[in-house]
């Protein structure tokens, strides 16, 4: 038996951006569509960083592709490690302002405008629901 078979390969990390959306002191959230994983999820939108891209260029990208808008990237908020069984997802939300646009479907299933008082009335992936806790406890 070699060591291959006893040592199990490492989990991928996958390092990822979330938007936390504000308007009118209301929040952003993005329910997962059937096509994508952890469907029916709800989440902060936006993605993978792709070599090269800083987070703010990564966020800035994947809300132009995501949700055909665009916004300023503000302060970090959380930086978060989960892992799934496809991996180890390492997600940081910054804080963001449209800049222009409403946002629009286009992967995902539904999205809403969420007090702050009522993130938790719907079900966030797992990598989210550190920042959803820091969202309550600090308000807007």
């Amino acid at each position: 038996m070699d060591s291959a078979d006893t040592n199990p390969k490492p989990k991928r990390r996958i390092n990822v951006v979330g938007a936390v959306l504000i308007r009118d002191e209301k929040i952003l959230a993005a329910k997962r569509g059937d096509h994508m994983s952890l469907p029916g999820l709800w989440e902060f939108p936006g993605g993978k960083i792709e070599p090269g891209e800083t987070p703010q260029e990564a966020l800035r990208r994947e809300l132009e592709e995501e949700l055909l808008c665009a916004a300023d990237i503000g302060e970090h908020l959380e930086t978060t490690e989960h892992e799934y069984d496809f991996g180890i997802v390492i997600l940081t939300t910054y804080f963001c302002t449209l800049s222009q646009d409403e946002p629009q479907l286009t992967e995902h299933a539904e999205i809403r405008w969420l007090a702050a008082a009522d993130l938790e009335s719907v079900e966030w992936a797992p990598a989210d629901i550190p920042a959803v806790q820091r969202l309550r406890s600090v308000g807007l």
